[in-house]
């Protein structure tokens, strides 16, 4: 592992206070490793053997069950997944598929399970991440459950645009239909609705010309759509 690639390992909120030590003993055996896109890192049901790092890139967290397939999350850079199941050593509830070219950290669930029971502040650490993917899924639930698909995406888009009202898709429209629990037809029916509330979409790009008037249709909650 690069100098840098190590210290933006070591800077993540999981492993910053931990010692030196038992840093050490977290990565030993790990292995660095780059994907194009596509490539499916860890399959649901399997045994979760390693903790991932993302270094570079973008991936698709995603569930399948009866022929039915859905996003549960895009994760970016720097950033691990999936926590719970290698520090429980049950297996995957999520696959993992690289969106864009990748550079992947694996390292050794073992390790992460045997410094958590060492070092007092690692474990803090993952007790505090845990939390926050916690309180993560009940916002996810809040949203899906409160909410039309359209109101969902018309939040989506509050969040997502830049200064200048504009959202660049970084995946295929087919991905944040299934990030919003929604089928592609549905989210083009969506973006139809939201037509009238100045959203329009050229290609991979939607823009957001009248965001006033969309943030009266989606009606913000902060105890759903904190960030």
């Amino acid at each position: 592992m690069r100098d840098t690639d190590r210290s933006a390992v070591r800077a993540l909120h999981l492993f910053a206070d931990m010692t030196e030590a038992s840093f050490e003993a977290v990565v030993r055996g790990s292995f660095l490793q780059s994907f194009p896109p596509g490539v499916e890192l860890l399959r649901q049901s399997d045994t979760a053997d390693f903790l991932h790092v993302l270094l570079d890139g973008s991936v698709e967290l995603l569930a399948a069950t009866a022929g039915r397939e859905t996003t549960i999350a895009v994760v970016y850079p720097v950033a691990s997944f999936i926590l719970a199941a290698v520090l429980r050593d049950r297996t995957y509830l999520m696959s993992a598929r690289t969106l864009t070219r990748a550079r992947v950290l694996m390292i050794p669930g073992q390790n992460v399970r045997a410094v958590f029971a060492v070092d007092p502040a690692f474990a803090a650490a993952v007790v505090d991440e845990l939390a926050v993917a916690f309180r993560f899924m009940v916002r996810e639930l809040k949203n899906h459950k409160l909410r039309t698909g359209a109101e969902r995406l018309a939040n989506w888009l509050l969040l997502a645009m830049d200064p200048g009202g504009a959202v660049h898709l970084e995946f295929e429209k087919r991905v944040l239909a299934a990030r919003l629990g929604m089928t592609p037809e549905n989210l083009s029916r969506a973006l139809a609705t939201l037509g009238p509330y100045g959203v329009a979409v050229s290609g991979r790009v939607v823009s957001v010309t009248r965001p006033d008037e969309l943030r009266r249709f989606a009606h913000p909650d902060p105890l759903i759509d904190q960030v």
